[in-house]
């Protein structure tokens, strides 16, 4: 198959953007036994076209939503694809199927965000040949906004990399890695992803603060976010007197390094939650996760069996309690980890993700 992927026009490929991630997780699994070819935003210091992985990356000017469209559709029409995927951009998707109404286009929702409800969106949706979504509770929330088009949404989870997100191997490595990232604390604890209201990071330095009464603990925050955020972050950590480095945005081709220099993931989301892709890399790193039970991350963690779902996660105590429990009991911590390791060799896979699409795109060809 000839397989076209059009990543969103915010963010270069490769980047540290969660959809970008996954295409090019996926898309590496494809290149495998398909001719993959991501076309993704122009910008300085990149070339043009690149082979990656056995992929082709291709980059268009994005100065605006519509001209970057425009781009894609002029660079689509080069050479006939058998299909074309179009991630987390509804009407960019819609444009590029009038473009080409014969081949079949998939659209790839990450979230809720670009589908808000309302007629014009539906009419967007309806153009899509077929709609992957990465979690149920996406297209639980997606089918009440859109019933018409429900039948034509399916369930594609994500996925990471299992050879690059694994456990340390050795305490001399952890040490180092240690070293690497300032952890200096007998027990640590990371959040990874933007710093915005909705994803709780403040809950989470409360409930550290609320630990750190008991037993000496590090936060470390990697990520980025507005400028204004940050500074109330800052304060709030000193106001509580925790212990916090903030590491801000750290490379996605290094974050896997991170993960085995700590102790364990917080997710303490506070808004819905697609999927929750961190959650799934520290679980493939042999990390034990405690996490906001919300949205998609209720399908990724069995709450004591892989990781730990919170349920009251407005309140920073929830979050303590689970914390004290893999603070103070180091085997246990290590079994839940390794529980959550093998949760995502069996379910969360760029393998299994990609060998979904491929059938369905099979599927879509040949009708």
């Amino acid at each position: 198959m000839k397989i076209a992927m059009v990543a969103p026009e915010k963010l270069p490929l490769p980047g540290n953007g969660s959809v970008e991630i996954c295409i090019l997780g996926i898309a590496r699994e494809l290149a495998h036994r398909h001719q993959v070819t991501i076309i993704s935003r122009q910008i300085q210091g990149l070339a043009t076209t690149e082979q990656i992985d056995g992929i082709t990356i291709q980059r268009v000017p994005a100065s605006s939503p519509v001209m970057y469209t425009k781009a894609v559709i002029r660079l689509l029409s080069q050479q006939p694809y058998d299909v074309i995927q179009v991630d987390n951009r509804p009407r960019s998707m819609a444009t590029i199927k009038r473009a080409f109404p014969r081949t079949p286009v998939v659209l790839y929702l990450h979230s809720l965000t670009f589908a808000q409800p309302g007629p014009s969106k539906l009419t967007l949706m309806k153009k899509a040949d077929w709609i992957a979504v990465n979690s149920h509770s996406l297209r639980q929330r997606l089918g009440r906004r859109f019933p018409l088009v429900k039948h034509r949404m399916s369930v594609v989870p994500l996925g990471a990399d299992l050879s690059r997100f694994r456990p340390v191997e050795s305490s001399e490595e952890q040490i180092h890695l240690r070293t690497q990232f300032g952890v200096t604390k007998p027990f640590s604890i990371l959040y990874v992803g933007r710093l915005i209201p909705g994803k709780g990071v403040d809950v989470l330095i409360r409930a550290t603060a609320l630990l750190q009464q008991q037993m000496p603990v590090q936060l470390v925050v990697a990520g980025k976010g507005p400028p204004y955020y940050m500074r109330k972050l800052r304060e709030l950590a000193q106001k509580q007197k925790v212990h916090v480095s903030f590491r801000g945005q750290i490379n996605h081709e290094h974050i896997d390094q991170l993960y085995r220099a700590v102790d364990c993931l917080v997710c303490p989301s506070q808004e819905h939650e697609a999927f929750g892709l961190v959650n799934v890399e520290a679980m493939a790193s042999g990390l034990p996760v405690i996490a906001s039970d919300n949205g998609g991350i209720r399908e990724i963690i069995e709450s004591g069996i892989n990781g730990y779902l919170v349920t009251a996660y407005k309140r920073p105590q929830r979050f303590t309690s689970y914390l004290y429990k893999l603070a103070s009991n180091h085997t246990f911590a290590e079994k839940l980890g390794k529980a959550g390791r093998d949760s995502a060799r069996a379910y969360f896979s760029w393998a299994r993700t990609a060998m979904h699409l491929e059938a369905t795109y099979t599927r879509l060809i040949r009708k």
